[in-house]
């Protein structure tokens, strides 16, 4: 799943939090900093947030997120 959800991140994500969850100072947040929320990610990730992030809902299947999930989460706090 981490392997996936890395995958995921870079094909997805890296552009605005960084290759490896590691930004260069922008206002997206740090992701190895983020809670130990599922819901509030998937929520999120599907959702959008504040206009500054867009939704994927429509974009990433729900194994996708889970994947993504499990990558985040297990870079927590590096």
């Amino acid at each position: 799943m981490i392997d996936k959800g890395k995958a995921v991140f870079a094909e997805h994500c890296s552009h605005c939090h960084g290759f490896n969850m590691v930004n260069a100072g922008t206002i997206t947040p740090d992701l190895r900093k983020f809670p130990d929320d599922r819901s509030r990610f998937v929520t999120t990730v599907k959702g959008g947030k504040n206009g500054r992030m867009p939704p994927w809902g429509d974009i990433l299947s729900d194994d996708d997120i889970a994947n993504l999930w499990a990558y985040v989460s297990s870079r927590r706090g590096q």
